[in-house]
């Protein structure tokens, strides 16, 4: 149980038929009681109800089906006494307060819960209609979710943000202030985790029944904390408060097991008996995820390491301590931290072992739940669709396998059918570094039966190849999933691959340079019909509704009501409204207002100053060489360069421009952390000079989040995404950007590509070389030298003059450019970048033009809804419809 579980009200199973199997009496979501209800039911009364027992399978109601339809169909109160008096309860009863000694905090936990009771009525009617409708549903299983505050979120989703704002101030509150109390939950690090998020609240908002699957990281990923300038990475030690948006589910339990050896069953050729003294218990905590139009709720389960029977009673009893807990702590480190450090050795196993965790209990949840339906499991694919994002859960391919042959009986063939039918992989990355490979002994020593499984995988596979293409040693060489190199290695990618009815892209370019480079082979063998697109998309109500009120208002003025937030196709009528001079004033207005909001953050984090007024120029994502920050800040050097050379008139006529950076780098990523240094130096002397005054400012926000990001991307004038072309796969911040009137500054590369011919490359500032330009260039670079351009050396020369500090830390940034092959193309791409800036700052000028380029970009986003990207999967890759939950026809 959660160190937080004292929080939390008893669940009571839906089914309180007595488990045999681990997971075998999850009802999905547990049954909190809200309050107040119009029915009550009294303690003799729900003794009795117990004692006459239900059964899912029984024809007849039961006095517990009778009960639970009742408290599903009861409403609570909406009006503004009775959530006042429920936040009243909550503070007193759950939480030991009184109205006279809660502070804001407590008054957002009070709050939250209160909320939370009315979020799980709809919830557990979701789960109760799809059992009962017996529909096929989406899991989607994600390393990584990074959800953002829930707080807001449901407010939206229940229509109740008056409500709450109107009962809270009666008792001294703001509701703003109230939500600023909430953490991030630390569950993911950048677009990864956000695109699994936006997907499951898409899949809420339109009827699919769906759920996402992760761990639940204790620490998530770290606390960055800038000191001298120096990424030092803290705990996040986001759990320290309690969570009212997470639900313990002791009930819902599984073993996971690691080393060990195999014995062969006698009964058939490819069935094992895998024994291993070393087994964890993956413990499940939910959390809903609300639909906005709906009473929809889907759900997104983490797992977490249980780790009460691994505490030896008799070692502690004997002094021995560290044995007694040796157990518990090599639990619990699987779920401490998102992306352990692998540069060791132990880094590498540790981080083995929780994908494997991950992959293992989510495969015998969807088992269990799929038994519930009596079906036989040949009919798996027709119930399940299950999602690998990226290749962090590619382990679940020889799981669900292990599942159906040792555990289920079934042949290979049979097996391997299920399997592929199940399971689609979307792709995110080209670059080596980021496509998974495992050494061999690693996976032989830690996962014995998996590795086995690979091994008659890539047999059996590279046999129907050798058919297909007989002599062709050499194609069976670059397709075998395991990789002859010393170690040999696991190709993860190759097996999601191979393991998957459906691979996709996620963004056209992606998707095309994935056929003609790391699949090439696969698309010959496999068919092109097998590798498809699906552009990335964004969820409106996050990234327009929630984070950017004042706009959200106009485009409801403008669509008549608030369907726009389901359906962003709507947001066309924008275009109607573009020469409307009092529209485009308050529009203007709106983007103003949430320039002067991020100041007033950027002040409150960094302790810096800025002009709301000025133009702001922002790139916040992960730290990383291909995405270029480092090309980004040293045009900022030439920019501070040429206006350190003007006379104080001339400087006075330019353009006052706000430089905002935000992102983490990984912890072992070192010049990641130099280029984050180096932006830090640059701010240090820029925003004391005062010659320049508030013509140019240097920001970096530290400890990037969704939170941060809702102040950040409606502020935007411009945002960079600026990554060598061909290396991006697609983002899905240039979409939120844009989405909220910013323009972009970008390369021809990901979704900026379709972004500009949905918007209209007028609205754009593309620069920089194309994709198939980018080999050539690197070729050419690797031989000889050039000198950098004039601007470029400039830059180059303040860092060595010790402008910003000893010029010795930064040379090697310098030098991998000069003399170590540029390979991700500064030199080549940087007099474009900064001609392409010139040309932003001629339209920035001009205010007119630049409040249409606003106006027609948002108008003309609509593709880039998740929701859209989410129905082009359902009918393209998992064969889903929407299920709509009506509480009219839960006939029992």
């Amino acid at each position: 149980m959660s160190r937080n579980s004292g929080y939390f009200s008893t669940t009571i199973p839906l089914n309180t038929a007595k488990a045999t199997t681990p997971g075998a009496h999850d009802a999905d979501v547990p049954v909190t009681q809200p309050t107040p209800l119009k029915r009550v039911v009294s303690g003799a009364a729900l003794k009795e109800l117990l004692a006459s027992g239900s059964s899912s399978q029984s024809k007849t109601p039961s006095k517990m089906d009778n009960m639970f339809q009742n408290y599903s169909h009861s409403e609570i109160a909406r009006d503004t006494a009775t959530i006042k008096n429920s936040v009243i309860m909550h503070l007193t009863a759950t939480f030991l307060r009184t109205p006279m000694s809660m502070d804001s905090g407590h008054a957002y936990l009070a709050s939250a819960f209160s909320v939370r009771d009315r979020l799980l009525q709809r919830w557990n009617l979701t789960n109760e209609f799809h059992d009962r409708m017996k529909a096929k549903r989406v899991y989607y299983m994600s390393l990584e979710f990074l959800i953002g505050r829930t707080f807001d979120n449901a407010l939206l989703a229940l229509d109740l943000r008056e409500e709450y704002s109107k009962a809270l101030g009666d008792v001294g509150f703001c509701l703003e202030d109230i939500i600023d109390e909430e953490r991030d939950a630390a569950l993911g690090n950048g677009g990864l985790g956000r695109l699994a998020a936006c997907y499951v609240d898409s899949m809420a908002c339109q009827d699919y029944p769906g759920w996402g699957y992760g761990l639940r990281y204790k620490y998530g990923m770290f606390q960055q904390q800038i000191i001298n300038g120096y990424q030092v990475e803290a705990p996040d030690c986001w759990l320290d408060s309690p969570n009212p948006w997470e639900f313990p589910r002791p009930d819902v339990t599984y073993p996971v097991k690691f080393y060990g050896h195999l014995e062969r069953d006698p009964s058939s050729e490819h069935r094992y008996i895998w024994k291993s003294d070393v087994v964890y218990d993956a413990m499940a905590f939910d959390v809903p995820v609300p639909g906005y139009g709906t009473t929809n709720v889907g759900n997104i389960r983490l797992w977490s390491c249980k780790t009460n029977s691994l505490f030896d009673l008799n070692k502690f009893n004997s002094g021995d301590y560290h044995g007694a807990t040796g157990g518990q702590v090599a639990a619990q480190i699987l779920t401490d931290v998102l992306y352990p450090n692998d540069n060791t050795n132990e880094g590498k196993e540790l981080r083995l072992r929780q994908e494997y965790l991950f992959c293992s209990a989510t495969m015998q949840d969807i088992i269990a739940r799929f038994k519930k339906t009596g079906r036989p499991m040949r009919d798996l694919p027709d119930l399940a669709a299950i999602q690998l994002n990226d290749t962090h859960p590619t382990l679940g391919v020889p799981e669900l396998m292990r599942i159906l042959i040792d555990e289920e009986e079934l042949t290979w063939d049979e097996a391997w059918e299920i399997t592929t039918r199940t399971f689609a992989f979307t792709n995110h990355t080209i670059l080596p570094e980021a496509m998974e490979k495992w050494p061999v002994p690693m996976l032989d020593k830690i996962l014995p039966r998996h590795m086995g499984i690979m091994y008659d995988i890539n047999l059996f596979f590279l046999q129907s190849v050798e058919k297909q293409f007989p002599g062709d040693r050499d194609l069976l060489r670059r397709i075998s999933i395991i990789e002859e190199s010393n170690p040999q290695q696991v190709r993860m990618a190759f097996l999601a691959c191979v393991g998957s009815h459906k691979v996709n892209g996620v963004a056209a370019i992606h998707s095309d340079i994935i056929k003609q480079t790391i699949f090439k082979d696969f698309v010959r063998i496999q068919g092109e019909d097998k590798f498809i697109n699906k552009t990335n998309g964004v969820s409106p109500r996050r990234w327009m509704n929630e984070c950017n009120p004042d706009m959200s208002s106009l485009l409801t003025e403008v669509v008549g009501d608030r369907s726009w937030v389901n359906d962003l196709a709507k947001t066309k009528k924008l275009e109607e409204r573009v020469t409307d001079q009092d529209f485009r004033q308050r529009w203007w207005d709106a983007k103003q207002a949430n320039k002067k909001r991020l100041a007033d953050y950027i002040l409150t984090t960094t302790g810096i100053r800025v002009n709301p007024n000025a133009l702001f120029d922002v790139q916040v994502k992960r730290i990383h060489e291909y995405k270029r920050q480092l090309m980004n800040i040293l045009s900022v050097i030439y920019r501070y360069h040429c206006l350190k050379q003007m006379t104080p008139e001339d400087r006075a006529k330019e353009l006052h421009r706000v430089v905002v950076f935000a992102g983490k780098a990984a912890s072992g990523y070192w010049v990641a952390k130099q280029v984050i240094k180096l932006i830090n130096s640059v701010a240090e002397v820029v925003n004391a000079d005062e010659e320049i005054g508030d013509v140019l400012k240097v920001v970096f926000i530290p400890d990037y989040s969704v939170t941060a990001a809702e102040y950040i991307i409606p502020a935007s004038d411009i945002s960079q995404h600026i990554s060598t072309a061909g290396t991006e796969a697609s983002g899905t911040s240039n979409m939120k950007f844009v989405l909220n009137g910013g323009i972009i500054l970008g390369t021809v590369d990901g979704a900026n590509i379709e972004i500009g011919e949905e918007i209209g490359e007028e609205q754009i500032f593309f620069f920089g070389c194309l994709a198939h330009e980018v080999e050539d260039f690197r070729h050419y670079l690797r031989f000889h030298q050039p000198k950098p351009d004039d601007a470029l050396q400039t830059a180059f020369d303040m860092i060595q003059r010790n402008t910003f500090g000893d010029a010795a830390i930064f040379q090697p940034l310098i030098d991998s450019i000069l003399r170590g092959g540029d390979v991700y193309l500064l030199s080549v791409d940087f007099p474009s970048y900064i001609q392409a800036h010139k040309a932003v700052e001629d339209a920035y000028r001009n205010r007119e033009e630049w409040i249409t380029k606003s106006i027609l970009s948002v108008a003309r986003m609509s593709k880039f809804s998740s929701d859209r990207s989410i129905q082009e999967y359902a009918e393209e890759v998992w064969n889903i419809e929407p299920v709509r939950v009506n509480s009219c026809n839960m006939s029992i």
